[in-house]
């Protein structure tokens, strides 16, 4: 708060917060004002799906200053800075439905209890669209225009996807992410940047920030990036591949170079209890009516309940490690994934989720993952693990505001992407149309 007062070209700070379904929303405070009243900045909730009812709406902000981004001027605008903020009830507690709160809260335990540490790199692939607002406008043309179709690393010097590809790269190494390398992907006009590892809730931000800044790069050169599962039939989806590992006293915990995969006997655990819930989280990795279009064999999709060192059809994968880098990949995960929920389900069912007594059966068996929202909500509302992981009341509301979408769109997917399940996802924010219904 000193700097901010003594660094006279910072202007505004935008403060952020995520909803429960995952969309990030964005309040900029003049800076003066900001300094003057953090300890008391408050909002409507009951304007946000999925937060307060109306006759309870006030909701606060909490600044997390450890979260603090400068944010490039060339797009972002000049003066101003980003930090991530936490709700909380009128009276200063938790709020139920904040999960960046619960994913922080949880892992600052675990750490003051024993030194556990917990590490995520996720690997989020898009799609760049032609056009400003692709997504919202889908409904009056029924398709996406590539601007690419090149596929997997195939983009030449200065071509529209790779010149975006670039700049956005440039805009996440001035934020301060660690870039490990960008490349367009198997489908047209698809895009992965990759960044490396960092603590569990920062991974989660950067996820946010991610998406944040690849949507302002596209705007600006007339384009839309979309993290849609499966925007179009027919060629690969995308997903958010998130790799994990825990370390304590600065030791990754998941290495055993005699183990299976040099998989530790707790890696191993980690991922079993992870095989043994698959079907009860399925809808928190994969909340989307387009999601399950994502899960579909033919197109290299982690749709089976197993684990495997190669085959990247099985929902867990161990890649190739060494004593740092040694860790468990869950390929299912939807780059549309609330990141905070992800987190926080996937770590503590490794951690601390049931185990069923067949579970080295498990990891061989060919099981699915379920293929429509409507049979992952079904499982999802269902499951007492999935309550006392998230509460009732989050499990109540989350399966509700996922059954309004689903009601929304046709029960069969069938071979073609619908108007509805883009009009009508969760990150694709068109009011008006949601209003019309």
């Amino acid at each position: 708060m000193k700097y901010l007062h003594d660094e006279k070209r910072i202007k505004a700070v935008t403060v952020c917060f995520t909803d429960l379904e995952g969309r990030m929303h964005m309040l900029d405070y003049d800076k003066k004002f900001l300094l003057k009243s953090a300890d008391n900045l408050t909002f409507d909730g009951s304007s946000i799906r999925g937060f307060s009812a109306q006759h309870e709406s006030d909701l606060r902000l909490a600044i997390d200053w450890t979260s603090f981004y400068w944010l490039p001027s060339d797009v972002f605008g000049p003066g101003k800075v980003l930090v991530f903020g936490e709700v909380l009830n009128r009276d200063g507690s938790a709020y139920h439905a904040d999960l960046r709160g619960l994913l922080h809260q949880w892992t600052d335990a675990k750490f003051k209890e024993d030194g556990t540490i917990f590490h995520a790199a996720n690997e989020v692939e898009g799609f760049l669209f032609r056009g400003p607002d692709a997504e919202r406008r889908y409904h009056e043309v029924n398709k996406f225009e590539f601007v690419s179709t090149g596929g997997y690393y195939h983009s030449l010097p200065g071509d529209l996807l790779r010149t975006f590809i670039d700049h956005a790269a440039e805009v996440q190494r001035a934020m301060g992410f660690q870039n490990e390398k960008d490349h367009p992907e198997v489908a047209p006009s698809q895009f992965e940047m990759n960044y490396s590892y960092t603590d569990a809730l920062i991974g989660a931000d950067q996820i946010q920030l991610y998406k944040l800044l690849c949507r302002q790069v596209a705007a600006k050169v007339g384009c839309t990036a979309s993290f849609l599962p499966k925007p179009v039939a027919g060629i690969n989806g995308s997903g958010m591949h998130t790799n994990l590992s825990i370390s304590r006293n600065g030791k990754n915990l998941f290495w055993d170079a005699k183990g299976q995969d040099n998989l530790s006997a707790l890696g191993w655990d980690f991922v079993d209890r992870i095989l043994h819930s698959a079907n009860d989280i399925c809808l928190v990795l994969n909340p989307s009516v387009n999601a399950y279009r994502r899960l579909d064999p033919h197109f290299e999709a982690p749709n089976q309940i197993k684990v495997s060192a190669n085959n990247r059809g099985a929902m867990v994968r161990i890649p190739f490690g060494n004593e740092r880098s040694t860790r468990v990949e869950v390929r299912s995960v939807a780059p549309d994934a609330n990141p905070y929920m992800t987190m926080y389900t996937l770590l503590k069912t490794g951690l601390e989720g049931p185990k069923g007594k067949a579970d080295e059966s498990k990891r061989e068996r060919t099981r699915f993952l379920q293929s429509n929202i409507q049979d992952a909500i079904r499982v999802f509302k269902s499951s007492g693990y999935c309550k006392s992981l998230l509460t009732e009341t989050v499990v109540e509301r989350f399966a509700d505001l996922k059954q309004a979408q689903a009601d929304r769109c046709p029960r069969e997917l069938g071979t073609q992407v619908k108007a509805s399940e883009v009009q009508f996802h969760h990150e694709v924010t068109n009011q008006y149309l949601w209003s019309q219904f």
